[in-house]
């Protein structure tokens, strides 16, 4: 799964839209109550809409050889979450990869991930031009097995282990991450909600998703 756009609400579109084009150094291009921010081959939208706010959750992928490096590099901009101490988290074997955590003003909990399986190394000191693409967005539905019936009709197929409120789907380059409301978001104890959240996609067959009341995964 390709996620080529994502589209979510936010409280202050003048606070998101100045961090991401402030703080992580993103091309940012402000239209009316929206503002779309470019991530490496993703494009992602915030709109402001103070009754469908998140929590949210999304992962931006980043080159496989620079996880100390951007490390540094975010590290110097906002504070990193933590859990237990720790701050660099090690996923789950069959994942091979390793992440860390911060969050937006908006409430957005941000991840940079490294995913070892992918050929993505880049050269040179760390930049915003290392921010390679939206490959995570998390997703609140009220019935997860019944999101995973349905995504797999589409072609969309579970990614590793799954719970009852826990569910990737997806590939390597991108997932979605449905979760069941209530569940904290790693590594936060903010809890998941339904809210306003548009998905973009090339995977499996083309259709129109309706995940929970406000949430639309279109396939291409």
């Amino acid at each position: 799964m390709r996620i080529h756009a994502v589209s979510l609400a936010v409280a202050d579109l003048d606070v998101s839209a100045d961090f991401y084009e402030h703080v992580l150094e993103l091309p940012v291009v402000r239209e009316g109550e929206r503002a779309r921010v470019t991530i490496g081959t993703s494009i992602l939208e915030v709109r402001s809409d103070p009754s469908h706010v998140g929590p949210h959750h999304l992962a931006i992928t980043i080159p496989s050889n620079k996880f100390e490096a951007s490390k540094a590099w975010i590290s110097a901009r906002v504070e990193l979450l933590t859990a237990d101490g720790a701050d660099e988290f090690e996923t789950a074997p069959s994942w091979n990869a390793r992440s860390l955590y911060f969050m937006s003003p908006d409430g957005t909990i941000l991840e940079f991930i490294i995913r070892r399986d992918l050929d993505n190394s880049t050269s040179g000191e760390f930049s915003s031009s290392d921010l390679l693409n939206v490959s995570e967005v998390g997703i609140a539905v009220d019935d997860v097995p019944r999101a995973l019936r349905e995504l797999a009709e589409h072609g969309v197929s579970p990614y590793g282990w799954n719970a009852p409120d826990f569910a990737p789907v997806g590939d390597i380059d991108g997932l979605l991450i449905l979760v069941g409301p209530g569940r904290p978001w790693f590594p936060t104890s903010l809890a998941a909600r339904m809210s306003a959240i548009e998905v973009d996609a090339r995977a499996g067959a083309p259709a129109d998703i309706v995940l929970a009341p406000s949430s639309v995964l279109k396939l291409q």
